[in-house]
Parts: C-alpha cells; structure tokens; sequence
C-alpha cells in the first residue's frame, strides 16, 4: 500500500480532499498502481510549530502583517 504524506498548515476540509484526490491521481498515473491502493495523510501544523530558519512561522506572519 502507497503511502503520500504532506506536512503544512491548517487547510478548510476542501483544499485537503483536492490536495488528496490531485495526489492520488497522479501518483497513479505515474505508477501504474491503481487510485484505491494509495493512503495519504495530511498532517497538518499550527504556525508555532514551524520555522523558516530561526524564524518562527508564526512571528513571520505577524511581522508581514504589521508591514501592511
């Protein structure tokens, strides 16, 4: 059983069932292994669990945020 993970934000169910179906149907596609033997996990992280470099991702939102 193929196993997709992503690892981001928090996302409206929408966006998760679409990034799972666009997943699933190209990995199948590229494999050759049917839609149905693919899992995909979604974690999602809160913004304070995440850094880009020594920046939090959350004081980086909040700085471009003050910006405008």
């Amino acid at each position: 059983m193929p196993v997709i993970t992503m690892e981001g934000p928090f996302l409206p169910n929408e966006k998760k069932e679409a990034l799972a179906k666009g997943f699933t149907k190209l990995a199948s596609e590229i494999t050759d292994i049917p839609r149905e033997a693919f899992v995909v996990f979604i974690k999602e992280n809160p913004y304070e669990n995440m850094a880009q470099g020594d920046l939090m991702i959350s004081e980086k939102l909040k700085l471009e945020k003050e910006k405008h």
